[in-house]
């Protein structure tokens, strides 16, 4: 659901990381933000809660280039991992262009994952949204501990499609850009055809 602004010539996009709890959406973020040029992005937000938070901020890529003379501007967003916090996993998917989902290599956070991931296709249903015609991003996170299972054995699990997949360790960086540039190029890849 982009928002185009006719007047600033630019095309805004929504994407959203989503995952279980402390699986690095948040990390994947910062990491971004703090990466990107000053004049680049906006400012970062976030809502605390008790034990999560939800990050939002927007950029604009310098390298993705333009789609019919229109730039595009990327608003990221994380939802809260707990599923305490439901209706606001829900309400941020609103209007979802792309989706990344962060899951966790932990071993002992394999049934969080699936359940998120199950969350995660029922949420978008509440909007109308099929994950398998959506651009959608599977990044498994946290590849650098050793209790981290096969990539093999979380791909078998958590896969949904033909979505690419990467490896990432959010807290180093690794990863993260190519999880980035693999969901916005398939959001401007819809754009086009549109």
């Amino acid at each position: 659901m982009t928002f185009i602004n006719y007047a600033s010539r630019e095309i805004n996009c929504k994407i959203v990381y989503y995952g279980p709890g402390l699986c690095g959406k948040t990390t994947n973020l910062q990491f971004i933000y703090d990466s990107t040029a000053a004049q680049a992005k906006g400012k970062l937000i976030s809502l605390a809660t008790e034990t999560d938070r939800t990050l939002f901020f927007d950029f604009m890529p310098l390298e993705l280039g333009t789609v019919r003379g229109f730039k595009t501007r990327f608003h990221l967003y994380t939802v809260p991992g707990q599923v305490f916090y439901e209706a606001s996993r829900k309400l941020i998917l609103k209007g979802v262009d792309g989706v990344v989902f962060v899951a966790d290599s932990q071993e002992e956070r394999m049934d969080a994952n699936i359940e998120s991931i199950f969350n995660l296709e029922e949420n978008l249903r509440t909007y109308s949204y099929d994950l398998m015609k959506l651009p959608y991003v599977l990044q498994l996170n946290k590849r650098d501990l050793p209790s981290a299972i096969p990539a093999a054995d979380l791909v078998s699990e958590l896969r949904r499609k033909d979505e690419p997949v990467v490896e990432a360790v959010a807290s180093t960086g690794v990863g993260v850009f190519d999880t980035l540039k693999a969901v916005a190029k398939q959001v401007l890849t819809e754009l086009r055809k549109s």
